[in-house]
């Protein structure tokens, strides 16, 4: 057995029982949930028998056995005939979704609308059909070649930010992006604000270069200026960042007024804002980004990877001209550049229109689900911009913990709050709900009546 911190007791895993709520099964396999994400439980620790951990917590063999099941429904754990349940490998570096049966209906990841990657596969024969197709394999233009870099600016001032060659770079997908930023223009201990709930992976990416992130109240429009106000006052804070076009998880987009109200912020104390716009596509025509805003203190992060296609791993990288130094050097020290193929295919997208169809079928497609969302869930409307997911509100009495695993256990795959909270008690609990992921309407709807009725048999009221 690898050595673990349980290593002290005669069973590898030891729940205290006065931390379990009801229903202890659920409450059970949040627990160890947590155990085997944090990494305190290593991969290929052997679990206590079932009937052991039951005398332990003095509970029902039964409710183990339930609590087990749900864990390894989710990946998390592995049953080996005579031999116990063990920790899966490589759970604890995951993000938050893992492979799943194709029996359970899949909400929780965000997957953007595969079916329209048929639309790439003719840019991909132009491109390696093309006169320089060799050149393609080879080690060059590590930042983007000058088609790339010029197919770039077109899609960027498409969304309404209009920048020079000199202050764009072609990155290798969004989290590439962010990591440049941070390594070039951050440095360990550097504090910056976020969302009360943020991105998971940018979580992870400031802890791995020990930057400190501190969270910051929302409301309906977004982080409150109010809030952020008090914390830069109380607090040196170096930089934002934020999602302002469905925020990433909460959905909330922000208006041009907040933006404008957080900009004159970042503006009076001299904060570098991280604007990581991923869904600005979705935005409405006209919509001020906070690089239209604040253009000499932002940076802006646009992946393709939900507008035009996940594989192809491309972000465009806008930033102030006096940041460019800093930014080409962190990007080549580190080794984080754009795969050529993957920048022309791109290129190809973009210059020949495509990519601009793409986005066409994919708002029609998004709005169409919405529709259905709105129809299973009767919740306020917000405001005519299709969304991705959705954020439902819980009440007191249930933790995102107990939906994620309640909604799993009739077959659908949610993300609860408690995933994404930058602190370990939330006043709130939430869970995401993807509308783009089910393969089907059909699929999607299904998936949402399974969840409501999860949420009608634990007398759950909801609200975005």
């Amino acid at each position: 057995m690898p050595v673990n911190s349980f290593e002290n007791y005669p069973m590898s895993w030891k729940p205290q029982k006065s931390t379990l709520e009801k229903p202890y099964y659920l409450s059970i396999a949040a627990s160890l949930e947590r155990d085997i994400t944090s990494g305190r439980l290593p991969e290929n620790t052997k679990l206590p028998p079932q009937r052991e951990l039951a005398d332990f917590l003095d509970l029902n063999l039964s409710t183990i056995t339930r609590a087990y099941k749900l864990c390894e429904l989710k990946g998390l754990v592995y049953a080996v005939t005579g031999r116990g349940t063990f920790v899966s490998p490589g759970i604890s570096a995951q993000d938050t979704f893992l492979e799943r049966s194709s029996s359970v209906i899949e909400l929780g990841m965000i997957k953007p609308f595969y079916e329209c990657n048929h639309s790439v596969f003719g840019a991909a024969r132009q491109v390696l059909d093309g006169p320089d197709n060799r050149s393609l394999f080879e080690y060059r233009d590590p930042l983007g070649s000058r088609r790339q870099v010029g197919a770039a600016l077109k899609w960027l001032r498409s969304l309404g930010i209009d920048v020079t060659r000199e202050q764009v770079l072609l990155a290798a997908g969004a989290q590439n992006a962010l990591a440049v930023t941070l390594i070039a223009l951050f440095e360990a201990g550097d504090k910056i604000a976020v969302d009360a709930f943020t991105y998971t992976n940018f979580k992870g990416l400031a802890n791995l270069l020990h930057i400190q992130l501190i969270s910051v109240d929302a409301d309906a429009q977004g982080m409150s200026p109010a809030a952020l106000l008090q914390t830069c006052r109380n607090t040196e804070i170096r930089g934002i960042y934020l999602m302002p076009t469905c925020s990433n998880p909460t959905s909330i987009f922000m208006p041009v007024s907040r933006r404008q109200e957080i900009a004159d912020l970042a503006r009076q104390f001299h904060l570098l804002v991280i604007e990581d716009d991923i869904y600005s596509f979705l935005a409405p025509a006209g919509t001020e980004s906070f690089f239209s805003i604040l253009p000499e203190q932002t940076v802006h992060i646009c992946s393709i990877s939900k507008s035009l296609c996940a594989g192809l791993r491309v972000a465009f990288l806008a930033f102030p001209p006096r940041y460019k130094e800093a930014l080409v050097a962190g990007m080549l020290n580190i080794n984080l550049k754009t795969v050529s193929l993957n920048g022309e295919i791109v290129a190809e997208l973009i210059e020949s229109g495509t990519a601009f169809e793409i986005v066409r079928q994919k708002i029609a497609l998004a709005q169409k689900r919405d529709q259905i969302f709105r129809s299973v869930f009767d919740v306020p409307g917000q405001d005519a911009v299709p969304r991705f997911f959705y954020w439902l509100s819980l009440p007191e009495h249930l933790t995102s913990e107990e939906v994620e695993l309640l909604a799993l256990q009739k077959g659908v795959h949610v993300l609860g709050s408690h995933r994404f909270a930058m602190q370990s008690r939330q006043k709130s609990a939430y869970v995401r709900v993807s509308v783009t992921s089910p393969e089907t309407e059909e699929e999607l709807r299904k998936g949402l009546l399974i969840l409501k009725g999860v949420f009608a048999e634990n007398e759950v009221s909801f609200f975005v």
